[in-house]
């Protein structure tokens, strides 16, 4: 099933590559200072359902690695953003596509002044990425498109590097999708069929080992048999634990705004309330997406802020 699925799949996008579908066409404007240095021809094959590339938050010099790149768009906006000192990575499995976005890097590359940009072909299931090389992973609209997301988050696990992050535009049903429309090969192509319910998306990426997941935007794309399809853009964190807890002193203290809240390995933490936390956790609450929402106090701190105090005064 999933040969014949990928099979599909392919062949759907191989002709796309050629002939543009318009009602394939992203949902999501794209900002004209993004997109001034993309070629037409590649504007006009832009399929996805958001622009995970906006909102990955990206640095000067990260490395990003767009899965099914399609003809390019996500990665030409993200070369603008890493600037030289960045790499992007795109990785598709259709020929047709790749064709399309290597002929228009070399454009690209002469309207930015740098060329960052490699084409790679591959399967979403199967990156052909180095492990822990990228800041960033980003796709549109192309995860539903996999028989097999668990594999998939799991790649992008692997190519992140500790404290990398992933930003994903995809499309979530409402309720589970039904056996005809999961046979339904235009439909997979339409990024329906293999829709995920919004809650299996969020609970794969936990236990493909992701954190800190924000859904940053969610509207409705399409309604189709009584069912509601949503387009979301999902960010998560990977984060690498240590063979096993240690606890040094530290405490966490939740600074609000809510009463309390629990993170996802099930700390609960009330407001103001100093909670023991390892050293793992500590690392963690560091990080985005966790940094500024804690107060960590450190014992060796503590220690300095007793030194020289009067017996029976404020110490």
């Amino acid at each position: 099933m999933g040969k014949e699925i990928r099979d599909s799949v392919n062949e759907f996008y191989s002709s796309a590559a050629v002939r543009p579908v318009e009602s394939l066409c992203c949902a999501a404007s794209y900002r004209e200072e993004d997109v001034s240095h993309i070629p037409k021809e590649v504007l006009d094959i832009s399929y996805g359902c958001g622009s995970p590339v906006a909102l990955a938050d990206l640095k000067e010099g990260e490395t990003l690695v767009d899965l099914g790149s399609g003809g390019g768009i996500d990665c030409f906006i993200a070369a603008k953003m890493v600037g030289r000192n960045g790499r992007v990575y795109g990785v598709d499995m259709t020929e047709e596509m790749l064709l399309n976005a290597r002929e228009a890097s070399s454009k690209v590359a002469s309207n930015l002044g740098y060329d960052i940009v490699e084409f790679k072909r591959g399967f979403l299931e199967d990156i052909p990425i180095g492990n822990e090389t990228a800041d960033v992973v980003t796709s549109n609209c192309v995860i539903n498109l996999s028989p097999d997301k668990e594999r998939v988050l799991k790649e992008i696990c692997r190519v992140l590097k500790h404290g990398g992050r992933f930003c994903i535009s995809d499309i979530v049903s409402e309720k589970e999708v039904p056996e005809d429309m999961r046979a339904d090969k235009k439909l997979w192509g339409e990024c329906l069929s293999g829709a995920m319910k919004e809650d299996e998306f969020m609970n794969a990426a936990r236990g493909a080992g992701f954190y800190g997941l924000h859904i940053l935007t969610k509207s409705l794309y399409r309604e189709i048999e009584d069912i509601r399809f949503y387009s979301i853009t999902l960010r998560g964190y990977k984060f690498k634990k240590g063979k096993e807890c240690v606890y040094a002193g530290h405490f966490a203290v939740y600074n609000g705004p809510f009463k309390s809240v629990r993170d996802d390995d099930g700390h609960e933490y009330p407001v103001g309330q100093p909670v023991e936390v390892c050293t793992d956790t500590v690392e963690k609450l560091k990080m985005p997406p966790y940094a500024g929402h804690f107060t960590i106090t450190d014992p060796e701190d503590s220690m300095k802020e007793t030194v020289g105090c009067t017996p029976g005064k404020c110490c």
